[in-house]
């Protein structure tokens, strides 16, 4: 079994919680904001309350792994989840539960901002191990935000193909796993997703990364088949609502359940899925982390 319950969430469970907020948030005054303590990974704004208190939130987005609130202001509300964060939506005290809701742990000291809406719904970050963060940035200034400057083009968008991932990996000699784990070179992607978007292609974690391009740097038939597969299986965890392996929930406290249709994440010694493959899922280390792939059908 694969210890790495505690990741970071990766973009299917990010873009989740976006549509859970968006219909609740978009719209809406912040009315009054509870800052219950003063930092998270690290300290909020000092003008946090003043600058959040009376605004409308015109949109919420999402850039990789992080949300935004864009506020009339001109700000964007700037939001990552870290490893154990969360968004509860409640209206008069009521939570708002969904169909494979996860009882919440009343801790509420845990609870470290709140949104109080003109919609009379309220909106709850809990965060018990404190890696979360919020910051505020003017929007002019989002895209050359250090968190974000160097950060990739987002897998899901039409520019994200064959051709761009081609380029960004010719020539390296890395890990085509390390590859995709660099957020310079695609946004949001993580452990998991890597892992099963490798099995799609029936691509190696190990080839370098190189070899999906030519040597005029144009992109190979790997490199076609890895950005289809990548699609495909975010695709598929967000409309499961991503993978509960970890501290991951909705934001009506609902699982997701995209781990049960893993192909090799958490399947150490289970027999591959791929039509025709004999072959079993072995684990492997690369970089610090578990990787999961069948050695017979991943070349």
């Amino acid at each position: 079994m694969v210890n790495e319950r505690r990741a970071v969430p990766e973009l299917p469970e990010v873009e989740t919680v976006r549509r859970g907020l968006a219909p609740v948030m978009a719209g809406a005054r912040i009315l009054r904001v509870e800052a219950r303590r003063p930092d998270l990974r690290v300290p909020l704004p000092r003008d946090f309350v003043k600058r959040l208190e009376g605004e409308t939130v015109l949109a919420v987005g999402r850039r990789a792994k992080y949300l935004t609130a864009e506020l009339g202001s001109g700000d964007v509300l700037l939001m990552h989840l870290g490893m154990s964060g969360s968004f509860r939506v409640s209206r008069d005290g009521e939570a708002m539960p969904g169909r494979f809701h996860h009882p919440r742990a009343p801790a509420a000291a845990h609870d470290h901002v709140v949104f109080h809406l003109s919609s009379g719904t309220t909106v709850t970050f809990n965060d018990p191990r404190r890696f979360g963060l919020m910051l505020i940035v003017p929007h002019g200034a989002l895209a050359a935000h250090p968190l974000l400057r160097a950060v990739g083009p987002e897998p899901l968008d039409k520019s994200f193909d064959a051709a761009l991932l081609a380029r960004a990996c010719a020539g390296r000699k890395t890990s085509l796993k390390a590859a995709l784990l660099d957020q310079r070179i695609v946004a949001g992607l993580g452990n998991i997703y890597v892992c099963e978007a490798l099995h799609r292609a029936l691509l190696s974690p190990k080839r370098r990364a190189g070899t999906i391009a030519t040597r005029s740097g144009a992109p190979h038939a790997r490199a076609t088949a890895i950005v289809a597969a990548i699609k495909a299986v975010l695709a598929d965890a967000i409309k499961a609502g991503g993978s509960s392996l970890r501290d991951h929930r909705r934001t009506d406290g609902e699982l997701g359940y995209f781990q049960h249709h893993f192909r090799v994440y958490d399947r150490e010694g289970q027999a591959c899925v791929t039509p025709g493959c004999d072959g079993t899922v072995r684990r492997i280390v690369q970089n610090g982390r578990s990787t999961l792939f069948c050695a017979t059908c991943q070349r």
